[in-house]
């Protein structure tokens, strides 16, 4: 006997009442949308949330729950909470100390669980929680005395590498993979996280000057490689991989994004770059293959930043998004697009970051390309003050009506 569901079997009714009078269209509701719509609530220096240091229990869960029941209010979807911002952690950790933007000192307990909080709570509304990790930051100061006495950067001081006035997990070392790893990965194993979500450091950013002092780990594992930065990508390679599988090991149907630098690479250091010029790179100053990633799906999604205006010569918001589509065009990698909310109406930006129009143009040129299933926006304090106006263009052009997260 042949089985036929129940939606099937609705349509059916549907088509044969139709029919009988005198139409052959099945009538149809507004279109249901997905795609993702997403807010970076990030905690590094108290940058977003909580809003300083030392507050009580109470005062920060009220302060995260105003920012879900912001994100609900304006039609977003997805909270992309930042668990890990300098080797410290959100939620009870074996591994790492409790961070110091929750009580002002590292290693003490807030009273609660944030993480845990969060996760039930947006999911209680609608939203999706994805849990944003830093994998390498240690600090940002470059004195380890400074660090809770049990911090595994004092207890392993030969993983720790001082640049650029901040402390950094040597990414060229087996045993710092495995362990930035299991750190990240026990809130996965505690938490029913939609996603594992890293941002754009791997590599840090370079300082003119100055040089990434890895040599001890290149002169032990590098042997292999034609040269030091083939060695470092393959480093950050295996990472993103090896986090991949194990996050779906641990909880199948985890997803795992990045948002990167929105330039690979510029046109003229490699023909399948942009036609950007931008001064950093991703492949060649964090060793991050993002294109790759992207073609050979070893990645959920991807969230370029994208954080430049249409027409800016040096790095064109629509070069960049025509970029990023063509990149992700036949994979299994999701692109949405990372948006600079925060520049919008902000003193010192151009003009065109003055105008409250400018981000909904942003969307309306990123519908044109079908790669593109959505946007995050930077970051969760500029979505509540929404200086310029912009948020609530973008509410009123494009999120009419709530959409589902992607899945």
């Amino acid at each position: 006997m042949v089985r036929v569901s129940r939606r099937a079997f609705t349509l059916a009714a549907l088509s044969t009442v139709a029919t009988a009078q005198g139409s052959t269209a099945v009538p149809r509701g507004p279109r249901a949308v997905t795609e993702m719509r997403g807010v970076w609530l990030a905690t590094v220096d108290n940058r977003d949330w909580p809003s300083r240091k030392g507050l009580s229990a109470v005062v920060q869960r009220s302060e995260l729950i105003a920012h879900l029941d912001r994100a609900v209010r304006d039609r977003l979807n997805t909270v992309l909470l930042q668990v890990r911002p300098t080797a410290d952690a959100l939620w009870p950790s074996p591994y790492e100390p409790w961070s110091r933007v929750l009580t002002g000192t590292q290693g003490r307990s807030p009273g609660w669980d944030p993480l845990g909080t969060a996760v039930t709570e947006a999911h209680a509304r609608g939203l999706q929680l994805h849990a944003w990790f830093n994998p390498y930051r240690i600090a940002n100061h470059d004195d380890p005395t400074q660090l809770v006495a049990s911090h595994p950067a004092r207890t392993h001081p030969h993983w720790v590498v001082p640049y650029g006035g901040r402390l950094y997990y040597n990414p060229g070392l087996p045993e710092v993979r495995a362990f930035v790893q299991d750190a990240m990965l026990d809130a996965v194993a505690k938490y029913p996280v939609d996603a594992v979500h890293f941002d754009d450091y791997f590599y840090p950013y370079p300082v003119a000057g100055q040089s990434f002092d890895d040599d001890a780990a290149y002169d032990t594992y590098g042997g292999e490689f034609a040269n030091r930065a083939a060695w470092r990508r393959d480093n950050i390679n295996k990472l993103v991989r090896e986090i991949a599988a194990r996050a779906e090991e641990i909880r199948p149907g985890t997803r795992f994004g990045i948002s990167p630098f929105g330039v690979w690479r510029n046109a003229t250091s490699d023909s399948r770059g942009s036609g950007t010029r931008a001064g950093v790179q991703t492949y060649d100053d964090m060793y991050a293959d993002t294109r790759r990633w992207v073609r050979e799906s070893w990645i959920d999604y991807v969230v370029p930043q994208v954080y430049w205006h249409i027409g800016f010569a040096a790095a064109d918001y629509a070069e960049l998004v025509r970029w990023w589509a063509q990149a992700a065009k036949g994979t299994r990698t999701s692109l949405y697009i990372g948006e600079a909310l925060y520049k919008a109406g902000a003193e010192g930006q151009p003009s065109a970051w003055q105008d409250p129009a400018e981000l909904s143009r942003h969307l309306t040129l990123a519908a044109r390309h079908p790669e593109v299933r959505g946007h995050v926006f930077f970051a969760a304090k500029d979505v509540a003050k929404d200086r310029a106006g912009a948020m609530a263009r973008v509410i009123a052009d494009h999120y009419r009506q709530s959409a589902s997260p992607p899945r």
